[in-house]
């Protein structure tokens, strides 16, 4: 039927429900933050609340104004939840940037930290419009979590003091130092107070989750408050003048230091960068909903700083504590970060005279079990796990008696030294002859580089003169100098006498170093190359045999030889299972061509394949060869395999001789028996000759008479299975299932042999073959 010119007017459907935050009686779409407001406004007010003390705690650590925290929060949920990248991430003041918002507070003051804190927002506002986003993750995370740890040992022995009743110094060694006096002067009263903050923090997840729905830190500092007022109303509390509009601090220039004032604008950037980011790409592990814009993320974190500082406020980064919350808590898009920092503002506007009820001591506890929460034994057991100890240790001491950039520094440097090390590494050992060998054995594994060469050289001479050698490269990666310095020890070894052997195994090739630029191959899954790559030449052999035979080993001999030094070890765990029995799946009948390689082509290993192998992969009928009817019964009655597999290939010498003999060539040599034996294959050339389709489908495909000749020899022998006594009732039962294949040596693929034709099993091959026979447009 002939469709209007114009679409129908849109009728409401009483059968279907309106989409998602469509308003059905008057036609319009909601925004999508007012959809969610259900999710949303709940989850803000539980952020709210956990963001409320841990802003009062870190701006007091910091030794920043109290109300420099409340701007921080208000402003990194209101700025960067709008602008930032990711959805779900709640921005605000950080126990990260503690210490060196601290050491900033203290060399330039408040006012010039505001104007670092601005500008550090102007570079990552650059930082993100550059999008290299993505970059800033390139580092090693061993060294963020020892920074974090780090942070945390330095909250702690600063926060203590507080805790105790005393003023903290200005260095982690000084309140080291000064620890024993504080105990010893402690004040009862304050210390009491945080010691039953850092109590109820710790307990609070065994408390019923009817309790727990009231987030802990801010059950902790209120009970800690009323427990002051009510038993210590003279325990030195926060103080400040003013709402939090009078708390507005513009920012000032520093008057000179201008190079340690940059240097303080790139510190605090990439750090709030750094923590930033991280915590994004942990909130997206977090939930199923849309991925972090890395580079967004930083624009929004760059403008929320912007603004905090210029509004007297702490520098703002992406918090995990705050962001996990906000997910548990349910929330559904970025409007609950919006809100939790229109809570926080509007909060310190009406109800800034509660602020001044809280102890300097319950935040000092607060800090100090956040600060404790950044060290994380998860970590340290990870780190000695993966070797990476050292690293976090040193980091985590420099952070704490140095500095934070200087530790982190140090702490990159050496992760990038240990990368060194264990990637441009090459493993190099001599081994004496273990009798009956008479060789000695050198090992080479790794990268082999001119790092290596010091080694190579100490370990190639420590080998006695006139020895027979074996030197075997497993190598990743190989350069010209490696190679260079191995050929010329090999040079000068034998012509002292001696003889060296050489075999590279890796999936870099040993002589690619001679004429290309060194670059690491693709690893190598494929079982050994034929011998003919690796093992050496017959008069090598014979060099090398001297004294010992007049004829040089069996090639065979050899290559048990090297299973034994490269490959037991590796196949023993593969063959355990299989010491008292086999249970494979597939009988596999294919030619006895060396070229064909049944366990490769099928992706199989030890105990997958129960293999048949005779001239021309064919089956003989009842009573016609033992050795057949056999294997038959053996696979279907005693072991029960449920795929029977015929398997031809191209380039068949009895395909060809098959053919030869039909066309008045003759026998080709190779005796009675050998004629006699092809009676099984000559059905499949009447076949031929008969145009069956299998035949038909080849020719269309390109290949030449032989190889078509050995895929309608496939099918054939397809054919006789069926009427098979043995085999025949288990296929038309359904028990068993027979696939016909051919291997084309050339191409190394293989192709599905069907009754009607055949099917090329790679997807690229039948893509090419497609396309060559599509019809011309």
């Amino acid at each position: 039927m002939a469709q209007p010119p114009h679409p129908a007017p849109a009728v409401a459907s009483n059968h279907s429900p309106p989409p998602a935050g469509t308003n059905s009686r008057h036609g319009f779409r909601r925004p999508v933050f007012l959809a969610h407001l259900a999710a949303d406004v709940p989850a803000s007010l539980v952020v709210f609340l956990v963001a409320l003390p841990l802003s009062l705690g870190i701006a007091a650590a910091s030794g920043a104004p109290v109300m420099a925290g409340l701007i921080a929060a208000a402003v990194g949920g209101i700025v960067a939840g709008s602008l930032g990248g990711s959805p779900l991430q709640v921005s605000g003041p950080a126990a990260g940037l503690t210490v060196v918002v601290a050491g900033i507070v203290q060399e330039f003051g408040w006012q010039v930290t505001c104007a670092i804190t601005a500008a550090a927002g102007v570079v990552q506002l650059l930082l993100g419009i550059s999008r290299v986003g993505r970059a800033a993750l390139a580092v090693s995370p061993v060294v963020v979590k020892a920074m974090l740890a780090g942070i945390g040992v330095t909250i702690i022995l600063q926060q203590v003091h507080v805790l105790l009743g005393s003023q903290p110094a200005g260095s982690a060694l000084e309140n080291l130092s000064a620890l024993p006096a504080a105990i010893t002067g402690v004040e009862l009263h304050a210390a009491l107070l945080g010691l039953t903050v850092v109590a109820i923090l710790l307990g609070w997840k065994y408390l019923p989750a009817a309790v727990r729905r009231v987030p802990g830190p801010l059950a902790a500092v209120a009970a800690g408050t009323a427990l002051s007022v009510a038993f210590a109303p003279a325990v030195e509390r926060i103080s400040f003048t003013g709402s939090i509009l009078d708390a507005v601090a513009l920012p000032q220039l520093p008057d000179g230091s201008w190079r340690a004032a940059a240097f303080a604008v790139l510190t605090m950037a990439l750090i709030a960068s750094i923590e930033s980011l991280l915590s994004a790409v942990a909130v997206d592990k977090m939930q199923h909903g849309p991925r972090t814009n890395l580079n967004r993320e930083l624009v929004g974190q760059g403008a929320a700083n912007i603004v905090s500082g210029s509004l007297g406020g702490l520098p703002v980064t992406g918090v995990i504590v705050r962001s996990a919350t906000n997910v548990e808590a349910g929330a559904a898009t970025r409007a609950s970060a919006v809100l939790h920092g229109v809570w926080v503002l509007a909060f310190s506007a009406l109800f800034a005279g509660m602020i001044q009820l809280i102890p300097l001591s319950v935040l000092a506890g607060l800090l100090v079990v956040i600060g404790a929460r950044l060290i994380k034994v998860a970590d340290i057991r990870t780190s000695l796990r993966t070797g990476d100890l050292l690293i976090y240790a040193v980091t985590l001491l420099c952070v704490v008696f140095l500095n934070l950039l200087e530790g982190v520094m140090i702490g990159l440097a050496l992760a990038a030294a240990s990368v060194l090390w264990r990637v441009l590494r090459a493993t190099v050992h001599a081994q004496a002859p273990v009798p009956p060998s008479r060789s000695w054995r050198i090992t080479i594994d790794g990268s082999c580089s001119f790092f290596a060469l010091p080694r190579l050289n100490r370990v190639l001479h420590s080998v006695p003169a006139g020895e027979h050698v074996l030197v075997e490269l497993n190598a990743d990666y190989v350069d010209h100098a490696f190679r260079e310095a191995l050929l010329a020890w090999q040079q000068q070894y034998q012509a002292a006498g001696g003889n060296v052997l050489l075999e590279h195994h890796g999936n870099t090739l040993f002589q690619d170093a001679a004429d290309q630029a060194p670059k690491r191959q693709e690893a190598q899954e494929l079982p050994l190359p034929p011998r003919t790559s690796w093992q050496p030449a017959p008069d090598e052999l014979a060099e090398g045999n001297e004294g010992q035979s007049a004829l040089p080993p069996s090639p065979v001999l050899l290559g048990i030889n090297k299973y034994h030094r490269r490959f037991a070890d590796k196949v023993r765990p593969l063959v355990q299972d299989l010491a008292e029995g086999q249970n494979p799946d597939t009988l596999f009948v294919a030619c006895v061509d060396s070229r064909v390689n049944p366990n490769l082509i099928t992706s199989s290993g030890p105990g997958d394949l129960l293999t048949l192998r005779n001239i021309g992969n064919v089956v003989c009928h009842d009573g016609q060869d033992a050795s057949i009817d056999s294997a038959l019964s053996f696979a279907l009655k005693g072991l029960e395999v449920d795929s029977i597999v015929i398997c031809g290939h191209s380039n068949c010498g009895a395909m060809k001789a098959v053919i030869a003999d039909a066309e008045g060539a003759g026998n080709p040599g190779l005796g009675t028996g050998f004629d006699a034996w092809l009676e099984h294959a000559r059905p499949s050339y009447l076949e031929l000759l008969a145009d069956h389709p299998v035949a038909a489908s080849a020719a269309a495909a390109g290949y030449c008479r032989v190889d078509q000749l050995g895929m309608v020899n496939v099918a054939v022998q397809l054919a006789k299975l069926e009427s098979h006594p043995v085999a025949g009732p288990a296929l038309a039962d359904g028990r068993v299932q027979a696939t016909g294949l051919f291997y084309d040596i050339a191409t190394a693929r293989v192709v599905l042999v069907r009754q009607a034709g055949i099917e090329f099993l790679d997807p690229e091959q039948a893509a090419e073959m497609s396309a060559a026979h599509a019809p011309a447009r």
